[in-house]
């Protein structure tokens, strides 16, 4: 018989909750879910080693353990601090907190572009949400911002490196997801930047992932990049057979009417992808006829998306027929055919033009 293990309880913005040993303060704050959870630019839950880089999860621990109550004397990354027994965190409930996250905002905003309303990550991008929570009115950097050259990185995949915030999560995908990687981190400090060693192009059954993981508009798809805005289409959730056994064939299709202008890994409400899809599902399939859909994604009503987005909408009930004393309204009539003004034989909706005057009987005077 499997030994029991005894969890850890913590204690988040006064809320406890009990987790096992090993688990991270940011994935203990999801469990309990809402505004509690940190957010979090650099770390995903499905890529081994990511996390600690962007600093926007940052939360204060005021009381170690029960072991040791002593509280850390710094801010620490909720990503990588593993829980202890009795910890207590603070994070929206601590004002040296939110003071610090709009530094890390500030700081990730520097090089940064305001080019929010022509980027194809607007709608859906995680430091458009952060700014907008965490940010300030106004920056204080004075100097000339980091910019490059947008690069073609393959055939589909668009880098604008001046969006870039080094989350690395692309290098992480690449490197974890598919059998070679041909990108990466070059330069070091402010010259840091993602490139392809001399000029490779990404060429992988998985490397569109790398789009699905940018949490800003640095990676974008070129087959969709600048034809709708997200707000304008409506999501919902499809699959079909997939012949490659790594590609789970479950995707998110972005439509407009019957046409499918993108194709996309489902992702959860953490904005991380559920799992991760082949380039055939998300560039080659990109007909209504290729997918079984399965009905509406949900979306959250916060969110941009959702509007124009009906879902489970309830028909409002017409009045006419309690004013009428239950009975049934009569359909109008047909004007065409009572109206003695235009030739019974002429529909006027249906001329090519303005009306003439020939479309019209001649009044007796």
């Amino acid at each position: 018989m499997a030994e029991e293990i005894k969890l850890f309880k913590v204690k988040i913005d006064n809320i406890s909750v009990e987790v096992e040993p090993g688990t991270t303060i940011l994935n203990a704050a999801r469990k309990i879910g809402g505004d509690i959870v940190p957010p979090a630019m650099c770390y995903y839950s499905k890529l081994n080693g990511s996390g600690g880089k962007c600093r926007t999860c940052l939360v204060k621990v005021s009381k170690g353990s029960d072991a040791d109550p002593r509280p850390m004397p710094k801010l620490v990354a909720s990503c990588r601090t593993t829980v202890m027994d009795g910890m207590e965190v603070a994070n929206i409930t601590s004002p040296e907190v939110q003071e610090a996250r709009k530094g890390v905002v500030e700081f990730l905003l520097l090089n940064h572009p305001l080019d929010c309303p022509v980027c194809d990550q607007a709608g859906e991008c995680h430091l458009q949400d952060l700014s907008y929570e965490h940010g300030a009115d106004s920056t204080r950097y004075e100097f000339k911002r980091r910019t490059f050259d947008k690069i073609d990185i393959g055939d589909k995949i668009k880098l604008h490196m001046t969006r870039c915030i080094l989350c690395y999560r692309c290098v992480y995908t690449a490197d974890q997801l598919t059998n070679k990687r041909e990108h990466g981190v070059l330069g070091r400090g402010d010259a840091s930047e993602i490139s392809t060693y001399i000029s490779q192009s990404l060429d992988n059954d998985f490397i569109g992932n790398v789009i699905d993981v940018c949490p800003v508009g640095a990676l974008t798809d070129q087959t969709f990049r600048f034809k709708n805005r997200v707000w304008f289409l409506k999501p919902v959730d499809a699959h079909r057979h997939c012949d490659n056994e790594k590609c789970c064939g479950k995707t998110v299709l972005w439509m407009r009417g019957d046409e499918v202008f993108r194709v996309t890994a489902r992702k959860d409400q953490y904005g991380e992808v559920e799992d991760f899809i082949c380039d055939t599902c998300r560039f080659d399939k990109k007909e209504a006829k290729d997918w079984v859909i399965e009905g509406p994604r949900k979306i959250d009503r916060q969110s941009v998306i959702s509007q124009g987005h009906y879902v489970n909408t309830v028909k409002p009930k017409d009045p006419l027929v309690e004013v009428l004393d239950g009975r049934k309204p009569k359909l109008l009539f047909d004007i065409h055919s009572e109206s003695q003004v235009n030739r019974p034989e002429v529909d006027l909706s249906k001329i090519d033009g303005p009306a003439h005057s020939n479309d019209f009987t001649k009044q007796q005077s």
